[in-house]
């Protein structure tokens, strides 16, 4: 694959630079939201506090996805779809809706059943029933819609508001470790005052139209991905509830400073890959496949140019990110941290196979295939390791689970469709970044702080990962954008 990810966003159409400038910006959001509010959070309740909190949310948002059987990745594609026929777009935006309405009640009763009639909530319950509102108001997230008809900006100025006043609160709320109730509330109010918001301004673009509709046409594609999110949701949410079971709240509190960490860094490493989707899955429903893998090269191209520096930077940087962000009392997740920085690469790769080749195709029976694999490889992985290893046990079977789910991506996909992958990408890309050891080792020996490290490291290892790209591999994607800044400038003069 030849790198041309920056030349279409840049030099293409201004449509698609649009929608590329706010997505990047809600990367950066979602990115500096938790960089913002984590460390705070971790300091005032340290690690036992983040665990109770972080144990009640996971419990929730997995009744949450639930709720969703699928719809955030389906109505993405159904939507594109029919994104340039209103009338259609409004049936299938009704149809969508009332079923995840209708998901939302069932799994909410099933939800608050469990948490009254077993005594292993009876303590926290009025912080379980706070969480509760994650799955009542679940059918509220319209991000699928608005992904659908690429209307990214108003999903990122959405997200800054409604994050912006959830940081506000916190530091205006949480001051003392008993303070954790308060800091759920906010956490709650985080995900579901953007999606309230989202919901009540959807009706700019559509509206509900019980004429006609057909409900039936969505079951068959939604059952297996709603089997799918079954499989996935239990080693991807609810991996921090198994840990809270089979362990202690101090180890959730350990195993999601890690956690948090390394998945800060997904949002803007598939970034390309989420406004590419709707395009990727409007060519293949109109059997343009040529087109389709053009976008699927850009695609790949800039998931591997930036996944491979950011993992080995959180490896090598595990010590000074968790003390910095989290503090002295969550250092022993060190090596839980350098065992999970591979997931950006792994993440990446799956959401890659998965929401930009394998659910645009159709191949939703692929796609739970392999989360099943997954399921099996999470709980086998986890009852074995975390009794003895704890957060880090858990570590280990969170990065096995996701290598043999992407390996399985790509032996699915291999059977209908042939990408071909530039191997020689990946190994510049690892070279470029070995200088990062050399680094980081005089940084961290000539330096007092772990501050100073961290931010000496970053900016240094990030000049030379992109000077070696282009003096000695002469990568055209940088190459790209620095041409394309300098014709920028050359206009505004």
């Amino acid at each position: 694959m030849k790198i041309g990810t920056v030349s279409i966003i840049l030099t293409g159409n201004i449509t698609l630079k649009k929608k590329y400038f706010y997505n990047l910006l809600l990367s950066i959001v979602n990115i500096l939201f938790p960089i913002l509010s984590f460390p705070y959070a971790s300091h005032i309740l340290g690690p036992i506090g983040i665990g109770k909190v972080q144990f009640v949310i996971s419990f929730a948002q997995y009744f949450a996805l639930l709720a969703a059987i699928g719809i955030p990745i389906y109505g993405i594609k159904e939507t594109a779809k029919h994104r340039d026929d209103p009338i259609k777009l409004a049936g299938v935006f009704t149809e969508i809706t009332s079923i995840f309405f209708i998901t939302s009640l069932l799994f909410s009763a099933v939800y608050f059943i469990i948490i009254f009639s077993f005594p292993f909530f009876s303590d926290e319950r009025t912080l379980y029933l706070v969480a509760g509102i994650l799955i009542v108001l679940s059918f509220s997230y319209t991000d699928w819609f608005y992904s659908g008809i690429e209307e990214f900006k108003a999903i990122a100025l959405r997200s800054i508001l409604i994050k912006s006043i959830s940081l506000f609160l916190l530091y205006t709320l949480v001051k003392t470790e008993a303070d954790f109730a308060k800091y759920l509330s906010i956490t709650v109010f985080s995900i579901i005052g953007n999606q309230v918001l989202g919901f009540g301004l959807v009706f700019k673009k559509t509206k509900f139209d019980f004429i006609n509709l057909d409900f039936k046409r969505h079951i068959q594609p939604l059952i297996f991905i709603f089997s799918a999110s079954i499989a996935a949701s239990i080693y991807t949410v609810l991996d921090t509830v198994i840990l809270g079971f089979l362990s202690d709240e101090k180890a959730v509190g350990l195993y999601t400073a890690s956690v948090k960490l390394i998945k800060i860094t997904l949002p803007f490493v598939t970034s390309m890959g989420v406004i590419l989707i709707p395009s990727i899955s409007n060519h293949i429903a109109n059997n343009k496949l040529d087109e389709a893998k053009i976008l699927l090269k850009k695609s790949y191209d800039f998931l591997v140019f930036f996944s491979i520096p950011v993992a080995l930077g959180l490896a090598l940087l595990a010590p000074e990110f968790i003390f910095v962000f989290s503090g002295s009392k969550f250092l022993s997740a060190t090596l839980s941290m350098q065992i999970l920085s591979l997931l950006p690469i792994l993440i990446g790769l799956g959401h890659f196979f998965s929401f930009q080749i394998l659910i645009p195709f159709g191949k939703n029976k692929e796609l739970f295939y392999a989360m099943l694999a997954g399921v099996f490889v999470c709980l086998i992985s986890n009852l074995i390791l975390v009794p003895f290893l704890r957060e880090k046990g858990a570590s280990i079977a969170n990065v096995i689970t996701e290598f043999i789910v992407t390996a399985l991506y790509l032996y699915f996909i291999r059977k209908f469709f042939k990408v071909n992958f530039n191997l020689k990408l990946i190994l510049q890309s690892v070279m470029s970044a070995v200088p990062f050891i050399p680094i980081i080792f005089l940084f961290r020996n000539s330096l007092s702080g772990s501050l100073y490290v961290l931010v000496y490291s970053v900016l240094v290892c990030s000049f030379f990962y992109i000077l070696i790209q282009i003096l000695l591999f002469k990568n055209s994607f940088v190459l790209n954008f620095i041409k394309t800044i300098q014709a920028q400038l050359s206009l505004k003069k």
